[in-house]
């Protein structure tokens, strides 16, 4: 028995005399931190006709940078973009029929298939009172991913697993996620922030994109320029391979045969993680800290020595990164950062934000040399979150909302490597760990001594 009380804190240090073991062992046994080889490429796991994520070559088994390049199901992203700018219209409904069905939509497939998603948009009766509003939380992913799980007991089919079943509630979901987000915004502004909350119904006849801006503002009113950019923000945050920690996490998960909301939940949760999709938030804090402690946005030698700082854990967030700078795949450059750089600044401009644009292109200006100085012969450049933050921002999207768009949009490729995972793999997903522990023998009850 316990000479002392049981709590929290005595529990937790009993747990910590199992002492992490020496990390040396990862090098002795051949094993691959976080599924990475050496030269930190990732190790093959799966086979995909999905997404194709370049950023570099391969050449007598070195690395070599190159500028990157996604396509998504053989289509360069960057013509997707293209495309919808030289028709002026809206391009996400699309692209979720090109991850789903593997080819480019016609005019009246595109047609058809926006009529499909606008029923498919209306949630259940009483669904926002009971499931959002009855129990809201801090943190907006929790509460999507708890409401996706929440939907499974209002599918008769729920456990059906057949590819036609599963491509409908892939849908569903897709569709039903823009307004579970806003209205969990909504509810935690109720009870977190105690303000004020309102919660408008998606219009039919208009885009994702559009219906976001429309039930987030309370006017409902929106320009096109700013529904045409955040339409853009969620084609390049749709699909980005199968390796990545979400998309992996809903393949793992679709591997033992699971339902639908179960691996599209787990593919949430994994993006909550601040290691994967809340960086565009920690951008954005960085630009704050650096309009507070730089007096010329002009002065490169000043922004540069800010920048030593952050690198050196004298600034911002002491985690000695600077945020929106390098990706595990891209060297020289990364579409998705391009095509948003292009087509922020001169809406950043005509909102009063150009003096933040201007500090992010010095960052992504600036660091490869500083980087360089502190890791030789290193290749780095801006990724996808160093301007998709200020777009939301622009945008007057609140930061609590910032990486749940990033579930909406990428919940099309979750739904898509799902059905992958299901038609073509059929083999649960299943690596090994190696065991490193000592044999004990068992004593009977009355003969244990409290270490």
């Amino acid at each position: 028995m316990f000479e002392h009380e049981m709590n929290s804190q005595t529990l937790f240090s009993r747990m910590r005399k199992n002492e992490p073991f020496d990390e040396s062992l990862y090098t002795k046994y051949g094993v691959k931190r976080g599924l990475r080889n050496l030269d930190g490429t990732g190790v093959v796991a799966g086979i995909t006709r999905i997404s194709n994520v370049h950023g570099y070559l391969i050449n007598e088994y070195e690395r070599v940078p190159c500028e990157g390049e996604l396509r998504y199901r053989g289509v360069n992203v960057e013509d997707l973009i293209n495309g919808c700018l030289e028709d002026d219209r809206f391009g996400f409904e699309e692209t979720v029929w090109l991850l789903l069905f593997g080819h480019l939509p016609t005019k009246g497939e595109v047609e058809a298939f926006n009529s499909v998603m606008e029923e498919f948009r209306e949630l259940p009766q009483d669904f926002i009172e009971d499931m959002i509003m009855k129990a809201a939380s801090p943190n907006l992913m929790n509460k999507m991913a708890r409401s996706v799980l929440a939907l499974y007991s209002y599918d008769d089919k729920a456990d059906d697993t057949s590819m036609e079943n599963v491509l409908a509630q892939s849908l569903s979901i897709i569709a039903k996620l823009p307004a579970i987000m806003v209205a969990g915004y909504q509810a935690k502004r109720r009870v977190y922030d105690n303000d004020s909350y309102f919660i408008h119904s998606p219009y039919h006849g208009i885009s994702t994109a559009e219906n976001i801006l429309s039930m987030l503002r309370i006017d409902r009113k929106y320009t096109r320029e700013e529904a045409l950019l955040l339409d853009k923000c969620l084609i390049l945050h749709a699909e980005h391979g199968g390796g990545n920690n979400s998309t992996f996490s809903v393949r793992l998960l679709s591997s033992s045969g699971t339902d639908t909301y179960s691996a599209i939940a787990a593919g949430i949760g994994s993006l909550k993680g601040p290691r994967h999709g809340g960086a565009n938030i920690s951008v954005i804090k960085m630009l704050d800290d650096m309009k507070e402690h730089i007096r010329d946005y002009k002065d490169d030698e000043e922004i540069s020595e800010y920048l030593r700082k952050l690198l050196r854990k004298e600034a911002g967030d002491r985690s000695g990164l600077i945020y929106g700078m390098g990706h595990a795949v891209y060297t020289k450059s990364d579409p998705r950062a391009k095509i948003l750089k292009t087509n922020a600044k001169s809406l950043a401009i005509e909102k009063g934000f150009g003096e933040d644009f201007r500090l992010l292109d010095a960052v992504e200006r600036l660091t490869p040399d500083l980087m360089s100085e502190k890791r030789n012969a290193l290749t780095i450049c801006a990724n996808v979150d160093l301007y998709s933050g200020l777009i939301y921002r622009i945008l007057s999207i609140p930061p609590e909302m910032f990486t749940p768009l990033f579930a909406v949009a990428r919940t099309a490729g979750w739904c898509a490597h799902r059905m992958e995972e299901m038609a073509t793999c059929r083999k649960i997903i299943r690596p090994a760990y190696r065991a490193n522990l000592d044999e004990i023998p068992y004593l009977p009850l009355n003969c244990r001594k409290e270490n």
